[in-house]
């Protein structure tokens, strides 16, 4: 989540809204099949071809990163309209999973590492967000923009109360990464009421090092981009991290209440629409 990026309410028939374009490139929900297959292409490329995720005899076979959970989500997508308008376009992907949608198969993908009822539990509406990847050769400002701009969107329309979802920090030896995990539970540890917790088989300890020994900024800084987005818009960190040894990660937990995305928008979206209805 880039700070101080603006939110533009523009909406259509779309299951979350319109497209919202910077340039050549826009954002949008993904509206087909094709659409959908080529996001899962993307996630193979970049989670396997480039972070060294391990694929298993389907994915590898297939050349697609896919599961049960694509078939019941949105797919925010960016799209580079100088190639193209559809398939071909397609460069940026963030995956959102409503509650009505995780209802589908019973389940959010966060709970098959995280104790999550406490999310579940609360009475207003709730997105898992997962699986985000961009195409290496936008890896820009713009680009992330665009994403939480389409977040913003989507959590506008949808009246979402609470976000949340698994990021992960690169490698698997959670001493190698001491410095970010210590400074993500000490300083921002999820309250009681909406905190996850990584269950109990997968729990590995986020407090590895002398909180007092930190340099705060130093340790934001290290953190991976995604996070330290998640942090601006005043997210915070669930109790436990969890090794994903197929995706070659530490995942930690992140849970951000939409307030601070909600009011911006709407003041936003007020200015543009004097009576402040859709």
């Amino acid at each position: 989540m880039m700070a101080g990026s603006s939110f533009e309410p523009v909406f259509s028939q779309l299951p979350g809204f319109g497209e919202i374009r910077s340039g050549s490139l826009g954002t949008r929900i993904a509206t087909t099949a094709a659409e959908i297959d080529a996001v899962q292409a993307l996630r193979y490329r970049v989670f396997y071809g480039e972070m060294g995720a391990h694929p298993d005899a389907q994915s590898g076979a297939s050349q697609r990163d896919a599961d049960v959970f694509d078939e019941v989500a949105d797919h925010l997508l960016v799209v580079d309209h100088d190639i193209g308008p559809g398939v071909e376009g397609i460069v940026g992907t963030y995956r959102l999973i409503r509650r009505i949608a995780a209802a589908r198969i019973g389940r959010f993908y966060s709970a098959a590492e995280y104790d999550i009822a406490n999310i579940e539990a609360f009475p207003g509406e709730i997105l898992e967000l997962g699986r985000s990847c961009v195409d290496a050769a936008y890896r820009s400002r713009t680009a992330m923009q665009l994403l939480w701009r389409g977040i913003a969107a989507y959590v506008f329309r949808h009246r979402i109360d609470v976000m949340f979802g698994c990021a992960s920090l690169p490698g698997t030896d959670p001493d190698m990464l001491a410095t970010e995990l210590t400074y993500l539970y000490s300083h921002h540890l999820a309250p009681p009421a909406i905190r996850p917790r990584a269950l109990t088989s997968l729990y590995v300890d986020m407090c590895r090092a002398d909180p007092a020994s930190l340099d705060p900024r130093r340790a934001l800084t290290s953190l991976p981009p995604l996070i330290k987005g998640y942090l601006r818009l005043g997210g915070f960190v669930g109790d436990g991290a969890v090794i994903d040894r197929q995706f070659n990660t530490i995942d930690v937990a992140v849970v951000v209440k939409t307030d601070l995305i909600t009011d911006k928008y709407t003041r936003h979206y007020q200015r543009d629409t004097p009576d402040g209805t859709s």
